[in-house]
């Protein structure tokens, strides 16, 4: 026999009895209640062996002959050990039911690292909108529950995080909205469609405050609003929601336009979730709504079918695909100011902007989680807007998005995350003439636990962005010497959470953000009800660092489990860009000698401020009560104000920011006692002290404002709402649900009063 043969039949008998000295442990790990997978539980063998669950809730792993003890944890479940004698070649079968640990708030959050963690045991603030609370204050539109979480307020349209965004219409976003991982913003407007938002089918709602750019990038500046829909679990479940109300009459007369019957409103909601055999996943949902409008002309019809698909491939363990898709229509009059203060619903020039549009996503995505632990995503989604008016002023925007991330989870104390993200948008449009932008990010993210007490997060990311020809520029000063120029803006984070007791959580982070402009702020030209919006081409990014340091205190009355949050913030913000008033126009040829609003760079602004909530659900006695509740103080102020130029323009005399509150309130509690149910919303906003000074000015095209907000909102704006239901049987609930329940007339912004008191009948089939 040859050398070579001799060598080669060594090593084949030399793997042979390595294969055959070892053995695989295979199984699954399911809820003991539900029998459903659990999803990235942990599975241990010794010190160093270890894996996770793939998306069946299947683990395999490779040990030595002999007995093992298997170890199995997964969030806010209780950890389990098994012992198995494994035997050499074999595969042996070794499932586990894990229960819910009773004695905690069992919040499970992903938005955070990206990957599944207690709330109690990340780094920044979040909060968490349940299904339940959607569902039972009759939410047709997302906009409408963001109003109800603490810290955030909505400028119509915009998302407002602890003061951190102010009123730009209908154009940038500091605050990043995502749907199952991925951004929902427009290609042209950079925006958020919150109608768009498919609300039949939501799982989750988890908002993180403050800056998140390190892990999601621009946009990401001022907070996060991620929505999770969901998918179904070992039964098939069919859910069917109707509702029909009406506006009731305002208390001022003067705004009533309508001569006979109140105007109404109607809308149905349905999801369907099952298993197709053992492999196939399927969620349908559908939305159709119809609002005859509070204001005059102002209606809205939509009708929105949506589809989430997944197949697990039986002869490649841990892979899964699938194509998720969404499709909405829209038509109706959108209402923009007033005619006046007393005939408040009642449009400019007693006419709206008809509209019709038509938006969807197409998102095809791949997972594959190896057996050693590995997590690759590869998402992908197409995203196109279709709007059209009556004014000419036609817009289609592309917006492709293409993301790979790697994860890996170093047993149960270290999780890896990184990934490349690729975005490219295309406009073709009559309102701001046709452009193209592209976005590259690359990102990396390590959160470890030390002693099982302290969890310490640090995450990198750099941005590359181009619109037309304008580029993202970074340049590293230090002793005003430039040492480092490049095309890609680095930004970091960092945060500590520290287990000071059973139920007493320490942290405190520090995140970085940067928002390139969107292609409608930089060459948006139009008008709107007579104010005319002009372009800022050379506008330049806005660039945020965020730092807060809180405690999250776990509270437990009897079977009620909750905890209190306390957090001081501060925000601070370079060439942040806000919509201002001025003579950008020519005086000669433009409207209103050039008069008009114009996204521009502000300076250097600053946002500090405390922020409390308390949150919690359980039974007290015979009853079950769900609380959502805080307070945000903000003091938002510029770092360059100069009050002989800034007072010139503005309504106060005080160093604020305009379009913000300092003070907000909310409150959400539901009780439940047998069959009934009865919930009580409040929210709170202390008087917006600056806006433009054009708005109160004797010149200005909106007439009205100075007086309307000398007699409204001096002392801010409290609204209730209420809501009773009773749960016939498993199948059948019914409820009745009361806004604005004291008929408070209140605005958002100036020239936009918010609907009267009105009533909504819900019924809910569930089978």
């Amino acid at each position: 026999m040859k050398p070579c043969q001799v060598l080669l039949s060594t090593i084949c008998v030399f793997f042979s009895l390595a294969l055959f000295s070892q053995t695989r442990i295979s199984g699954t790990v399911t809820d003991s209640t539900t029998g459903n997978p659990l999803v990235g539980a942990i599975v241990v063998a010794g010190e160093k062996n270890g894996t996770a669950t793939d998306i069946n809730g299947r683990y395999t792993l490779t040990v030595e002959a002999g007995t093992q003890n298997i170890r199995v944890s997964y969030i806010s479940y209780i950890p389990k050990t098994q012992t198995v004698t494994a035997v050499a070649g074999q595969t042996t079968p070794l499932n586990f039911q894990l229960q819910v640990n009773e004695n905690r708030l069992n919040l499970v959050v992903v938005s955070a690292g990206r990957f599944e963690q207690k709330i109690s045991d990340v780094t920044v603030s979040m909060e968490v909108l349940s299904p339940q609370l959607i569902e039972n204050k009759n939410t047709n539109t997302i906009e409408s529950i963001m109003e109800q979480t603490p810290g955030v307020n909505m400028t119509d349209g915009q998302a407002n995080i602890r003061g951190g965004s102010g009123f730009s219409y209908g154009v940038g976003s500091r605050v990043l909205l995502l749907v199952d991982d991925m951004p929902m913003l427009s290609g042209d407007a950079g925006d958020v469609k919150w109608n768009f938002m498919p609300v039949e089918n939501v799982e989750q709602i988890e908002v993180i405050k403050g800056a998140s750019s390190a892990l999601f990038g621009s946009s990401a500046l001022n907070g996060v609003i991620h929505m999770r829909t969901k998918y179904p679990g070992l039964k098939p479940q069919t859910n069917i929601t109707l509702n029909s109300g009406f506006y009731d009459e305002p208390k001022r007369a003067s705004l009533r336009w309508w001569a006979n019957a109140n105007p109404t409103y109607s809308g149905i909601n349905f999801s369907h979730t099952r298993r197709i055999g053992e492999n196939f996943d399927l969620v349908l949902g559908g939305h159709v709504f119809n609002d005859e409008g509070y204001r005059y002309l102002e209606t809205e019809q939509r009708v929105r079918f949506n589809a989430n698909t997944r197949y697990r491939f039986k002869k490649v363990e841990g892979l899964d695909a699938g194509v998720n898709f969404n499709i909405m229509r829209t038509t109706g009059g959108l209402f923009i100011i007033w005619y006046n203060d007393t005939l408040a619903y009642t449009p400019a020039d007693s006419s709206v902007q008809n509209y019709s549009n038509v938006r969807y996503t197409i998102d095809p995505f791949i997972h594959y989680f190896s057996p050693k632990g590995h997590r690759h995503t590869l998402r992908t989604r197409f995203f196109r807007t279709n709007n059209t008016n009556d004014l000419n002023q036609q817009a289609l925007a592309d917006f492709y998005f293409g993301e790979y991330q790697y994860q890996y989870r170093f047993r149960e104390k270290l999780t890896m995350t990184s990934g490349i993200v690729m975005t490219s948008s295309v406009v073709n449009s009559e309102l701001y003439n046709d452009h193209s932008a592209s976005n590259i990010g690359v990102y990396a993210q390590f959160d470890q636990r030390f002693w099982d007490r302290l969890s310490v997060s640090l995450g990198i990311r750099g941005e590359y962005f181009r619109v037309d020809t304008a580029t993202t520029e970074y340049s590293l000063v230090l002793n005003k010497d430039t040492v480092f120029t490049s095309k890609m803006r680095p930004v970091m984070r960092f945060g500590i959470n520290f287990q000071a007791a059973e139920a007493t959580f320490i942290r405190a982070s520090y995140g970085q953000g940067y928002r390139f402009p969107s292609i409608a702020e930089k060459f948006i030209r139009t008008s709107a009800s007579g104010l005319e919006i002009y372009p800022n081409s050379v506008i330049r990014p806005e660039y945020g660092q965020s730092a807060e340091i809180g405690i999250k205190q776990g509270v437990k009355v009897n079977k009620w489990r909750g905890y209190v949050d306390l957090t001081a913030f501060w925000m601070e913000y370079k060439d942040m860009i806000e919509f201002n008033f001025g003579q950008w126009g020519s005086p000669l040829i433009d409207p209103l000698f050039g008069l008009g609003f114009k996204s521009v760079n502000i300076g250097h602004t600053q946002i500090t401020g405390l922020d409390f909530s308390v949150v919690g659900q359980g039974e007290i006695g015979k009853t079950t009560l769900a609380l959502l509740a805080g307070y945000t103080y903000m003091n938002p102020i510029s770092l360059d104000f100069d009050p002989a130029v800034d007072t010139l323009f503005n309504s106060s005399d005080e160093n604020i920011l305009k379009y913000r509150y300092r003070h907000l309130v909310k409150f959400d509690a539901e009780l439940s006692w047998r069959g009934f149910s009865f919930g009580m919303s409040m929210r709170y906003n202390s008087f917006m002290e600056n806006i433009d000074q054009f708005f109160e000015s004797a010149v200005t095209v909106v007439p009205g404002i100075k007086t309307y907000r000398a007699n409204f909102g001096r002392n801010g704006d409290l609204v209730f709402d209420n809501r009773i239901l009773y749960r016939i049987n498993d199948q059948l609930r019914v409820a009745l649900i009361t806004n604005n329940m004291f008929n408070r007339e209140y605005a958002s912004r100036p020239a936009d009063v918010q609907a009267p008191r009105n009533f909504a009948v819900q019924l809910k089939v569930s089978f």
